[in-house]
């Protein structure tokens, strides 16, 4: 009995300590242990609960402390354990009470500060930040958020304790590794600021490219900083071009000088500008600024009627701007993101001196040959009006609209421009009707072939093709191209060849909104199905394909044109994309007329055209091959044509292929059932391949 007593007491003595502990735990500082501790006491009180039940105890349990004089010897351990677990429960609800409270106060507070943030008040953020972390310490999200406001405020260690505690409430939390690497960054910690941005692609890989973007300044900026270190070696060495390129900044600063003053200082210092070196102490000595704050300048740029002096300080400007920035992404950035330049570009390609749009255009080619460059004109310049500005250089034939023309389609390949595109759908559509309704006699043919290449591009995009399928007025503008384009086939050939395409996107979007225009098409398609071009064959074909879906008339027209017998052709001597089109045109027009079933089984008595097509690797040939094969079936004697052949074997064989699209394998089927009802014979066949079996657990398998 002592030896009992003696465990109880220590198992008592434990137990004191073990909860000695969790209140200490529970009153911490540190958010995270405070946390572990509450749910370590949920679990215990949860505990006793259970145990409580078990023993049949079903009354409530007395929150006053009992007294020991009172009770029995033996049950003194145990009942000082229930009025301390009572205690901490008790204490566990007001805690959880006080804390939902705390919450709902933390959240107005996140909102507030949400709203001065938003407002620029980045100190009155800061303020409410901090006071919904006093009342609730563990809310990540006020950590990140006055993470942010700190770094606006360029408090960058502050924003690095910030995210640390962030992290320290969710080790997952990519906004606080963000956050602590734009810090890092901004301290000039490079090798930190990397980690952070690596791991928040460890936590989530689909955030790669928001990643690369961020590890792609991180590299701008550390090489911003040793061209700047290297460039103030050379001025403290004294050299000679260093001191020079802070004298003329200097002497550029001065105020209401004449035009040619300016211009001919802008000239020195451009043939200054040969290396990185001499492009960096333009950088560090405010040559920028001193540019964009020049008075005479910008009034300069911004006069329609420009006299000679004038016109000679803006190409100054214009060749200085050029030298400055080549191959130094720092200068870029800087000349792009400029309140003053980055509305000044977009313009200046309107400007009505020739010089001056031709050199703003050539600044701007230079800037999209990096990746960075164009990033950097997606992402600050208005490219509602660059767009405008580049497609009006179509109004030349000579190399101006050709290299606009390439700046435009450099700057199409970019995700940004596509994003943008894509919100700016409304805005853009006139823009691209005047380019496909202009006269291709009085443009460079090159350059509007590019410009309607980029149309093609971008409509692959299934949500820009939606839209632009849509417009009324674009389609028939691509109808008047093409009809324009025809007067002269050999110049305009490429033109012709890329609007195809650009047609066939839209088609993409079924049903059609006009069969009219539909059947215009239609009928030019025709035309060119005679041509022996091969390429605007395939095209015209393939285009063929995706408007006779939309009308039951339209294709009983091109089987009356001679559809069929086009087609197969095209199946016995084009290429596998010309074979696409073509398998499809003919399982649309057999699947409808009877007459196309006929007229196939004339041109391929035997089917074997179709035949060799079952076997093929290629699914979409295959399944559409399978579908005109047993529409043929409803014509007499055409199943019994294929007796001698593997026609079950090759069926089945797309039945039973696991890797097959679902309509492959229900077209096969069909095949199958319409083979064997129009010849019995073709039932031993499929007995002897055990077709049942395999029809029977894909039908099961599809209809799952």
């Amino acid at each position: 009995m002592a030896g009992d007593q003696e465990k109880d007491l220590q198992k008592f003595l434990k137990n004191v300590d073990e909860i000695t502990n969790l209140i200490q735990e529970m009153n911490s500082e540190n958010p995270i242990i405070q946390q572990k501790a509450i749910q370590e006491t949920e679990k215990r009180l949860q505990f006793a609960m259970e145990t409580q039940e078990e023993d049949g105890c079903r009354t409530t349990v007395n929150k006053t402390m009992i007294s020991p004089a009172k009770a029995p010897a033996e049950n003194t351990d145990e009942m000082n354990q229930e009025a301390f677990l009572a205690a901490l429960e008790k204490d566990a609800k007001s805690r959880a009470k006080r804390r939902q409270e705390n919450k709902v106060l933390a959240d107005a507070l996140k909102e507030k500060g949400n709203e001065a943030f938003a407002k620029g008040d980045y100190e009155a953020a800061i303020l409410c930040y901090s006071e919904g972390l006093e009342k609730l310490k563990d809310m990540k999200v006020l950590y990140t958020n006055r993470a942010q406001a700190y770094i606006k405020l360029g408090d960058y260690q502050k924003a690095v304790t910030d995210c640390d505690w962030a992290l320290k409430c969710d080790e997952k939390c990519t906004k606080a590794y963000f956050h602590m690497g734009k810090a890092h960054m901004n301290l000039k910690n490079y090798s930190q600021s990397r980690e952070c941005f690596q791991k928040i692609l460890e936590i989530n890989p689909e955030l790669q490219r928001e990643v690369k973007d961020c590890l792609r300044q991180v590299g701008l900026q550390e090489k911003a900083e040793l061209q700047e270190k290297e460039a103030q070696e050379h001025l403290d060495s004294g050299k000679n071009a260093a001191v020079s390129t802070k004298a003329l900044l200097e002497s550029l600063s001065k105020p209401d000088q004449m035009p040619l003053f300016y211009a001919g200082g802008i000239e020195i210092l451009t043939e200054l500008m040969k290396d990185c070196i001499e492009q960096t102490l333009f950088r560090t000595h405010h040559g920028f600024q001193v540019i964009d704050e020049n008075l005479i300048i910008r009034r300069c740029f911004s006069t329609a009627e420009k006299d000679a002096a004038e016109e000679t300080l803006c190409m100054s400007v214009l060749r200085l701007w050029q030298a400055v920035t080549h191959g130094n992404e720092e200068n870029q950035r800087l000349l792009v993101t400029s309140p003053y330049t980055g509305k000044l570009l977009p313009s200046l390609l309107d400007s009505s001196v020739g010089s001056i749009q031709e050199q703003s255009l050539t600044l701007l080619l230079q800037l999209a040959e990096t990746e960075n460059g164009r990033i950097l004109i997606v992402n600050h310049l208005d490219l509602a009006r660059l767009l405008e500005a580049l497609v009006s250089f179509l109004d030349f034939s000579d190399k101006r609209a050709s290299s606009a023309m390439g700046l435009l389609t450099d700057l199409a390949l970019e995700e940004r421009f596509h994003v943008w595109f894509r919100a700016n759908i409304p805005a853009v559509l006139p823009i691209l009707t005047r380019v496909l309704r202009r006269d291709p006699k009085m443009t460079s043919p090159s350059a509007l072939y590019q410009c309607v290449a980029v149309m093609a591009n971008l409509s692959v995009d299934a949500a820009i093709q939606g839209d632009l399928a849509t417009s009324e007025e674009l389609r028939d503008a691509c109808l008047g191209l093409w009809t324009r384009c025809e007067e002269d086939m050999e110049s305009f050939r490429d033109v012709i060849y890329t609007l195809l395409g650009f047609m066939m996107n839209l088609c993409l979007q079924t049903p059609f909104v006009s069969e009219v225009w539909a059947k215009e098409v239609n009928r030019k398609c025709f035309c060119l199905l005679d041509s022996q071009d091969g390429g605007i064959l395939t095209r015209a074909a393939g285009l063929l394909s995706r408007t006779l879906p939309s009308s039951r008339h339209l294709v009983e027209e091109a089987i009356k044109a001679g559809v069929v017998k086009k087609m197969v052709k095209f199946l016995k001597v084009g290429g596998q994309t010309a074979s696409h089109y073509a398998i499809k045109t003919l399982a649309i027009c057999t699947n409808t007329h009877h007459e196309a079933r006929e007229e196939l089984l004339h041109l391929d008595k035997k089917l074997g055209i179709l035949m060799k097509l079952l076997d093929s690797e290629d699914e979409l040939l295959a399944g559409n091959a399978a579908l005109c094969l047993g529409n043929c079936m409803e014509v007499p004697q055409a199943a019994s044509s294929l007796l001698k052949t593997d026609v079950v074997r090759a069926l089945l064989r797309l039945v039973g292929n696991d890797s097959a699209k679902t309509a492959v394998q229900l077209n096969a089927g069909i095949a199958l059932g319409k083979l064997c009802t129009a010849e019995p014979r073709f039932a031993a066949h499929m007995r002897e391949h055990h077709g049942l079996e395999i029809l029977n657990s894909v039908t099961k398998h599809i209809s799952e």
